[in-house]
């Protein structure tokens, strides 16, 4: 089991800047792939961004990519999304996954869930 709670939401002004992290508890989390989904009222829940377990690698979604930064710290057993030169349509709950597979965008990949963390971006 993982447990995953993510932190670090709030409000922003458009063009500002947030850091949501998301801590996990459990097994193993350095053999987990991560990722960062959202959903915003009314929409369904979106994919974001993504972090391998090993080398690191990153996926994002097109309208992130270039403002939003995925990171890992596994000494911390922490994963991180920097969101830089935020937009209204960023506002949404954002949620941290965990996934024992590749860590590809897909929502069905990921076993693990935390609760969500509040964004909202004001024009």
């Amino acid at each position: 089991q993982v447990q995953l709670v993510e932190s670090g939401g709030g409000s922003v002004q458009a063009g500002g800047s947030l850091r949501l992290s998301c801590a996990a508890s459990g097994r193993s989390f350095s053999s987990y792939a991560m990722g960062w989904f959202r959903q915003a009222p009314g929409k369904d829940r979106e994919f974001v961004a993504a972090i391998s377990w090993i080398g690191g690698r990153t996926y994002y979604a097109d309208s992130v990519k270039g403002r939003f930064t995925i990171s890992r710290d596994d000494a911390k057993n922490t994963v991180y999304l920097q969101m830089n030169s935020m937009k209204p349509e960023d506002t949404a709950v954002y949620y941290c996954a965990a996934s024992s597979g590749l860590g590809r965008p897909f929502s069905e990949e990921y076993e693990y869930w935390g609760q969500g963390t509040e964004v909202t971006v004001s024009s």
